[in-house]
């Protein structure tokens, strides 16, 4: 069931606007969908989310054995807690990925780590990636989404804090420098490219529009995601990677 977005309070804090941004998305149910299809077939049973928001991702990793979520926000993990209160396969809890007591979670024996458009938040995205990976088992699996090419930054990127967009480059050097070898890169979502440049070029949007996501939601992504299911894209809003640690002690390269 979609969940009705709030009108946005003419002054907010960064937190409040981050609460009022990812309920306004979670109506875009077919683009979770679309995301969760890329990820979970790379992932495993026991998995740990980094930055689970108020989990809208997480709702599509409800069949997995043990998903443990974590987030730096306490307002997101209260939310997530009472989202997910009937799921005994789900946990929460406010945590930091650069935090060293993140590395205490190896104790779960995860499997993956998921990290879907969380770590353009993070300043030390070198030490959130080795984080990441101290905590896998050998053979394990990071999946990570992010936003693609630094040209296409805007007032959205600004007021959701992220700090960079990325390239493939940065990301390729990101997980070869955590140790981990990369399986599989490619852009995600083209559209959603040429929409992102009109809103932070032409039309100077500072939020996310509602009708915007809805119709994106309900016309333009059960089109693109059968295209992009057969033609991976040149270019995309977003980059989809997924890394591997290794089982021996040298890495391959991508």
């Amino acid at each position: 069931m979609d969940v009705q977005a709030p009108e946005q309070p003419a002054r907010i804090t960064d937190i409040e606007y981050t609460l009022w941004d990812q309920q306004l998305m979670s109506a875009a149910t077919r683009y979770f969908r679309w995301q969760s299809q890329l990820v979970r077939k790379e992932i495993g049973q026991r998995v740990v989310e980094v930055g689970c928001g108020i989990g809208n991702f997480t709702s599509t990793l409800t069949d997995r054995e043990i998903v443990s979520c974590t987030d730096s926000e306490e307002a997101c993990v209260y939310r997530h807690r009472l989202r997910f209160s009937g799921f005994p396969n789900i946990q929460v809890c406010v945590l930091d990925v650069v935090d060293p007591a993140f590395r205490q979670l190896w104790v779960l024996r995860p499997d993956s780590v998921v990290c879907v458009n969380v770590l353009e938040h993070i300043q030390d995205d070198h030490e959130a990636m080795r984080n990441m990976q101290s905590i896998l088992q050998p053979g394990g699996i990071v999946a990570v989404l992010v936003p693609a090419f630094p040209a296409l930054y805007g007032p959205i990127d600004h007021n959701l804090r992220h700090c960079r967009r990325y390239t493939q480059r940065r990301l390729l050097e990101l997980a070869g420098a955590a140790g981990l070898r990369t399986k599989k890169m490619t852009y995600f979502n083209l559209v959603g490219f040429a929409g992102w440049w009109v809103n932070a070029n032409i039309l100077a949007r500072a939020e996310h529009s509602e009708t915007q996501i809805r119709i994106f939601d309900r016309y333009v992504v059960p089109i693109q995601s059968r295209i992009e299911g057969l033609v991976t894209p040149p270019f995309g809003q977003s980059i989809f990677a997924v890394f591997e640690k290794p089982t021996s002690r040298l890495a391959s390269t991508y």
